[in-house]
């Protein structure tokens, strides 16, 4: 059995140091119960158990969050066939609350209650540095979360009572207060920490925390004109060239980083979230399995991935086109296999979890291949839904689907990331543990960020693309003789757009993909474009799939051209709840203050 390290709270610090204030104010001597609680290192050990729970996983609200980050990005899309991605089509609301803005607060306030009350325990002077360590990097990672959704934000430092009128009530602190307090916290913690225990937050994690926030803050003041990114992106690259001299190899079978029982010992994986059939399951698997899913690619996401000799599809001797499924994945980086399901048909005689090849030899050869790259309990091919009955044929539209109505796609680019066979006939009682820092993103990080510091060569890309290049099988990069791209960004550098390429492709629908675009300042530009979706003849699909121009064969278009974003979209709107509360926290430029202004 999983030994569980990152849980639910326990119930004692639920009930003793939950963030509901109404229920503190009912404890008769609060005091008296911080100072019970907060003495050994052992209580210390406890109460940190409950910061755990802000990491996200595969769980329904952590999953939601991740999706939506996606879906407002150029390279995913819904493939419901409602109205499309409200960021790219100018749907957004102001809410009047919103758990993105309470719920990191919440957390910093346990992790200040935390360091308010390190002095006065009975710790050791290392025990003090360890567990200031610790809740100062939860500070931090909350911060940082709002901070990439809000900007300017108020910053806070201590547990708040009613004497602290000027920060309860006062504006906010400038984002260059924000990102160094932050800052300032992460590098404390990386100073002081210990390395406890497997699969805590111990001093890889923040390292990894570290390059994570120092190239989304580098690269922001860069592109947005803000000035000072050196300090992040120096950050960035120091704390992820520590994490690659430490973390030298990579789990060679990328699928299983996202579809494993146990994550327990996998190299690369610097932390993650346990699950465990029958006490802390998830939904995620099951959303692949059904109707509710619907998580697509777009052919801009599918056309990044690149040919075997490294080239792309545009250029590459070894791409056969696009008009049939068949010749267009052939010869791909294999990741593309296991993010998007390959093209296949079988027969199933009317049995519904029983399947045989078809005469035609053609419909078998990725069926082959996915037998050869996994197996039944991951990317067992073909795929089948939550009670096992066998999908006929890939691509599988929603609007056409030979009377199998679920695991459809829209665009024909199905999304099977976190497609597995660990548990079937039981609908959202998944349990393959989830990343939540791996060296994946370590490498693309690194690689960026060097990039932006102009050190960015052969021997950095040899130590972080082309590792990953090679759990896809595909020839490296080389920084003399990049392959011309002609859909290319003309103002990104050609370097730059093969590590921006790098990074899609390895961090695909894992939530980043919509902040990436916000802080390269690229959100409108982007947010214009048309997502499309695999090339058909719609005569073969009785008529009923949407084609780009309303033409009879083409590329699927399930929205339309979006009417673009509004540059004030590059920031989230502060909900008005918090706007009335606090007349000194303004909104954020463009959004409406109250539900009267945007009526």
């Amino acid at each position: 059995m999983k030994k569980i390290k990152i849980l639910s709270i326990s119930l004692l610090t639920a009930i003793t140091f939950g963030c509901s204030d109404d229920f503190l104010e009912k404890l008769p001597e609060d005091s008296l119960v911080e100072e019970t609680v907060f003495t050994t290192d052992k209580n210390f050990e406890t109460y940190s158990w409950s910061f755990y729970n802000v990491f996200p996983g595969y769980d329904s609200s952590d999953w939601d969050e991740t999706v939506d980050a996606e879906l407002s990005g150029d390279l995913m899309v819904r493939g419901s066939g409602a109205l499309g991605n409200s960021w790219l089509w100018q749907r957004v609301t102001v809410p009047a609350s919103t758990s993105s803005w309470s719920g990191p607060y919440g957390y910093i306030r346990r992790a200040n209650l935390m360091l308010g009350n390190i002095e006065g325990s009975e710790l050791t002077d290392d025990e003090k540095r360890h567990w200031e360590s610790i809740a100062r990097f939860f500070r931090a990672y909350n911060h940082y979360k709002l901070l990439v959704k809000y900007g300017e934000i108020p910053y806070v430092d201590k547990v708040l009572t009613d004497a602290d009128e000027d920060v309860l009530f006062g504006p906010k602190n400038t984002r260059d207060e924000v990102a160094s307090k932050l800052l300032e916290d992460l590098k404390f913690a990386e100073q002081n920490i210990d390395d406890r225990a497997a699969n805590t937050v111990g001093v890889d994690v923040v390292r990894a925390m570290i390059s994570r926030f120092g190239l989304f803050e580098g690269t922001w003041r860069k592109y947005h004109a803000l000035g000072g990114e050196q300090t992040y992106l120096q950050a960035s690259a120091d704390a992820s060239a520590k994490l690659i001299a430490s973390n030298p190899t990579l789990h060679s079978k990328y699928d299983e980083l996202f579809n494993s029982e146990s994550l327990s010992g996998v190299s690369g994986v610097l932390l993650y979230k346990t699950y465990l059939f029958g006490e802390l399951t998830h939904i995620l698997t099951s959303r692949h399995r059904n109707s509710a899913g619907y998580w697509d690619l777009t052919k801009k996401g599918v056309d990044l991935y690149l040919c075997k000799d490294g080239k792309n599809r545009w250029v590459s001797d070894m791409f056969d086109g696009d008009e049939d499924p068949y010749d267009e994945f052939r010869n791909r980086d294999e990741r593309l296999y296991f993010t998007t399901v390959p093209p296949f048909k079988v027969e199933t005689g009317g049995r519904s979890s029983e399947w045989d090849y078809t005469d035609d030899p053609a419909d078998r050869e990725y069926l082959d291949i996915m037998a050869n790259l996994s197996d039944d309990l991951h990317k067992g091919t073909p795929t089948a839904n939550w009670n096992g009955f066998v999908i006929k044929e890939e691509p599988h539209f929603r609007l056409s689907n030979n009377g199998q109505g679920f695991n459809v796609s829209y665009t024909g680019y199905r999304s099977h990331k976190y497609y597995n066979n660990l548990n079937t006939g039981i609908q959202n009682q998944d349990f393959a543990d989830a990343p939540v820092f791996r060296m994946g993103e370590v490498l693309v990080n690194h690689a960026e960020a060097m990039f932006e510091l102009g050190r960015f060569n052969q021997a950095v890309a040899d130590a972080t693309i082309n590792k990953l290049r090679k759990r896809g099988n595909v020839a490296d990069l080389k920084v003399a003789s990049i392959p011309d791209d002609p859909t290319r960004d003309a103002d990104v550098d050609a370097v730059l757009w093969e590590i921006r390429r790098e990074r899609a492709v390895e961090l695909m629908h894992e939530g980043f993909r919509f902040n990436d675009i916000r802080r390269w300042k690229k959100l409108q530009e982007y947010g214009a474009e048309e997502k499309l979706g695999r090339y058909v003849n719609n005569a073969d699909y009785g008529n009923k799939l949407p084609i780009q121009g309303g033409a009879s064969a083409g590329y699927i278009s399930p929205y339309g051209v979006p009417p673009g974003v509004p540059d004030y979209y590059y920031l989230y709107p502060i909900p008005t709840e918090e706007l009335v509360l606090n007349p000194q926290l303004t909104q954020n430029p463009g959004w409406p203050s109250s539900a009267e202004e945007e009526e």
